[in-house]
């Protein structure tokens, strides 16, 4: 650390205490405007980022709260906290609870090419509603009781085995069932993060890592990503300037880009993991989209550094919340303390059974097989549609359901999909999923929900409109 450096943080921390002396002694009450970045900076003879930082950290303590377009104020001991004032204050369009609440709360009459899930006709819906008939002769403690800490363990023994098929062999013992893929990931960041930590993420990343995030009020740094992954100099940069606790990735099929992690990637992200002590979390919701064996962080691993989590939300159901956890025995026998703390108990045992019931359904592998064959398929026709409109992919995948493609001409993607939204169709602009910002030009579609003719239309009016 340079002697600038250290000058530089002592000065921080005096601005820091000079707040908490004036909010202690009553000269700044609570919801009262602190001053401004600059009137501060002045009086306090430091440079107006010095206060900045100051500002911020005392923010990510909850000492101070921002409030949009008004600065900063005295937070009250018993104001609640709202995520949304966590991180920058972004434009509706591109912000990532605004996009998840549209997508979830509009009707059947609104388009959504910017979701993340499938249609309810790709989905197995014969094999939900077998289980669910089936599911009227279960036992009346499954459908009365808690279920158990680990969650069931029949489903824990099918996840086991597939995991074993991947190449991890691992016991239902290290395996953790949740109430969702994000439960899974937010009880992991209860276990390692606390306020004012950082974790690394790819730029772009699925905007929902960005918003838990937020809710832990950590900082979040982000790597540029690259069609063979996270680049792994600028990756070690950020080890060595940030200090993560954690990185959060999807190494098959990443969202947004659909591109997939190369061999020689992988091997330097744990390599680097080991040396500068980072834990991280693969996402591997999107594995079993993938038509072949993809590389997988945890499977080269072998669980030492690396947790993988899933659901069943892009395969089965979204409606049947359900995630699960695979970990080292010691970080699985904590997180199992912190889930009987946050949720008494895992999953909903009707939720586990319908699950394991669909699973183990002889049409279950079938259907996936036929995802594979229907979204390549939808891939293709939709960049061949998308094409004459300018709009080409970053990376073609080799499966799932996401194009990542760059718009014409500079066109920004957040105003394309401000005049989409008043036509009832929802999109997802690259901002959205962008820690730096600097996805502008860039739209994620879902194939899936690109079959209607209206869409590829307002595209090409918006798209082409100056």
């Amino acid at each position: 650390m340079t002697d600038a450096t250290i000058w530089t943080e002592t000065r921080t921390e005096q601005v820091m205490a000079a707040i908490r002396r004036r909010i202690a002694s009553r000269t700044l009450e609570p919801g009262e405007k602190l001053p401004s970045i600059r009137g501060l900076a002045g009086t306090m003879r430091v440079s107006p980022s010095t206060v900045v930082t100051a500002y911020d950290r005392l923010a990510a303590e909850g000492v101070i709260f921002s409030r949009r377009g008004s600065g900063f104020f005295v937070a009250d001991a018993a104001r609640p906290f709202s995520v949304s004032d966590a991180g920058p204050q972004l434009d509706r369009e591109i912000d990532p609870f605004w996009v998840s609440r549209q997508s979830l709360d509009s009707g059947a009459d609104v388009l959504k090419p910017g979701c993340g899930w499938l249609p309810p006709d790709w989905m197995p819906e014969a094999a939900i509603r077998k289980a669910v008939r089936a599911l009227a002769r279960a036992s009346s403690s499954l459908l009365t009781d808690y279920g158990e800490t680990r969650g069931a363990a029949n489903l824990r023994q099918l996840l086991a085995r597939q995991s074993a098929e991947d190449g991890l062999p691992i016991g239902p013992e290290q395996i953790l069932l949740t109430s969702s893929g994000t439960q899974a990931i937010d009880l992991i960041c209860r276990f390692f993060l606390r306020p004012g930590d950082t974790v690394l993420v790819d730029d772009p990343c699925y905007f929902n890592f960005q918003a838990l995030l937020r809710a832990h009020r950590v900082e979040v740094a982000g790597v540029p990503f690259t069609p063979a992954g996270p680049d792994t100099t600028l990756f070690e940069e950020a080890l060595i300037k940030h200090k993560p606790k954690l990185y959060i990735t999807n190494s098959a099929l990443h969202n947004p880009t659909g591109a997939t992690l190369s061999p020689q990637t992988a091997h330097r992200l744990l390599t680097l993991a080991a040396a500068h002590g980072l834990v991280i979390i693969e996402d591997d919701i999107f594995a079993r989209l993938a038509p072949g064996p993809q590389p997988s962080l945890a499977v080269l691993d072998g669980l030492e550094r690396v947790i993988r989590i899933g659901s069943f939300s892009k395969t089965v159901s979204a409606s049947i919340r359900c995630g699960h956890v695979a970990a080292r025995p010691d970080w699985i026998e904590a997180l199992v303390d912190l889930q009987v703390a946050t949720n008494f108990g895992g999953p909903s045992p009707v939720a586990a059974e319908l699950l394991c019931s669909v699973l183990a359904d002889g049409s279950t592998r079938k259907h996936v097989q036929t995802l594979h064959t229907r979204l390549a398929k939808a891939r293709r026709e939709v960049a061949a549609k998308l094409k004459p409109i300018g709009i080409v992919p970053w990376v073609m995948p080799k499966g799932g359901f996401y194009l990542w493609c760059r718009l014409p001409d500079g066109r920004d993607a957040a105003e394309v999909a401000r005049a989409a939204l008043k036509q009832n169709i929802v999109l997802a602009p690259g901002n959205v999923f962008s820690v730096s910002q600097s996805m502008t030009g860039f739209m994620r579609f879902n194939v899936s929900q690109m079959g209607e003719g209206r869409v590829y239309e307002v595209l090409a009016r918006e798209v082409s409109h100056n």
